[in-house]
């Protein structure tokens, strides 16, 4: 027999028509297996965390069959409250399946620590943009001593305590400058015990 004759063939086309039916079930049990494992029509969306506690997220991801977890803190921000959630992804509003995992970043509990550079003999328009540029807020009433430079930074304090080079204090924390009112014989020198 040859190859025309057996395509031709009632023996050829049965076994061919076997082959397509098994070929769409299997192709129907395949789809139906990946919906059913892949939990394709579910959707939960993700609510906003958004200033809540960590315990409070937990609670709330747990009760919707999702995780969290922490990636990072970000900088201090005051407008949150300490240790709650600043940013997550997936963004609320998004949906997701269960036990997908909910990225978050959390508000520090304060305002990290900047070291004081050294400012003394310097202007007093120089030190304040110095320091406003490293996060710190100038007071607006400095404390004037006798000095011969006017305006000359001498001293910083900060909560009533003098600062010194290398000391470390929070980010945005208020500092007083000591300067010298031009009026005075010699250099103002600051003793250690103010």
């Amino acid at each position: 027999m040859s190859l025309v004759q057996f395509i031709k063939s009632k023996e050829f086309l049965k076994q061919l028509l076997f082959a397509v039916v098994g070929l769409v079930i299997f192709i129907f049990i395949v789809m139906k297996w990946v919906n059913i494992s892949t939990n394709h029509d579910q959707k939960i969306e993700v609510p906003n965390l958004e200033k809540m506690s960590l315990s409070e997220v937990e609670k709330t991801l747990s009760e919707l069959d999702l995780r969290l977890f922490v990636i990072d803190s970000a900088s201090f921000n005051p407008d949150y409250p300490k240790k709650s959630v600043i940013d997550q992804d997936p963004e609320p509003g998004d949906f997701v399946k269960e036990n997908r995992k909910i990225y978050l970043t959390l508000n520090p509990s304060g305002y990290r620590n900047v070291t004081i550079p050294n400012v003394l003999g310097k202007t007093k328009r120089q030190v304040t943009s110095q320091l406003s540029a490293i996060g710190f807020k100038i007071s607006s009433k400095p404390i004037y001593v006798s000095d011969i430079a006017k305006d000359v930074v001498r001293g910083l304090l900060y909560n009533g305590k003098n600062l010194k080079e290398g000391d470390e204090i929070p980010k945005t924390s208020e500092i007083t400058l000591k300067l010298g009112d031009g009026n005075g014989s010699g250099r103002y020198r600051q003793s250690s015990d103010n």
